[in-house]
């Protein structure tokens, strides 16, 4: 998926003549980042790392992650399909290449989440961090820059 993305990307011409909304690009970029650390938190407590009992904890950890994915498509479609794939400047690259990362990593865990039986038991924890990584990595690129910038 990753690399299906960048090759999309770097092949499809932009389209200059529309404008991105960078705003309303930041704010949802933003709300992602906040449901990655919901993201976290939940995972923590799922795997006993904090000290909260229930079955709240999978409940919350499954659709933060739902809503996040939701949120992160209209910010990755206008990026691809604005701006495409680029290398410029080492922000935009590192954007470019984080962005992708975020859904190949997306779709590992969940293949990986789909039958955890099939592998060692530390690759769904180790997945979820090259999430949680690389969506912070492509906020920090993006949002963070626009915020400063504004």
């Amino acid at each position: 998926m990753a690399v299906a993305l960048g090759v999309y990307g770097r092949a499809h011409t932009p389209r200059t003549d529309l404008v991105p909304d960078l705003r309303g690009k930041s704010w949802l970029a933003t709300a992602v980042l906040l449901l990655a650390v919901v993201q976290l938190l939940s995972a923590l407590a799922v795997y006993g790392r904090l000290p909260l009992r229930g079955r709240w904890p999978a409940v919350v950890h499954r659709w933060s992650g739902r809503l996040a994915f939701l949120a992160s498509l209209p910010v990755a479609v206008d990026c691809l399909y604005l701006l495409g794939f680029q290398t410029g400047d080492p922000r935009v690259l590192a954007h470019s290449l984080l962005g992708c990362l975020f859904y190949g990593a997306f779709v590992t865990k969940m293949l990986v989440v789909s039958d955890p039986g099939d592998g060692p038991p530390w690759v769904l924890p180790v997945a979820g961090g090259l999430l949680f990584t690389a969506v912070t990595g492509v906020w920090l690129t993006s949002a963070l820059w626009f915020f400063a910038l504004g």
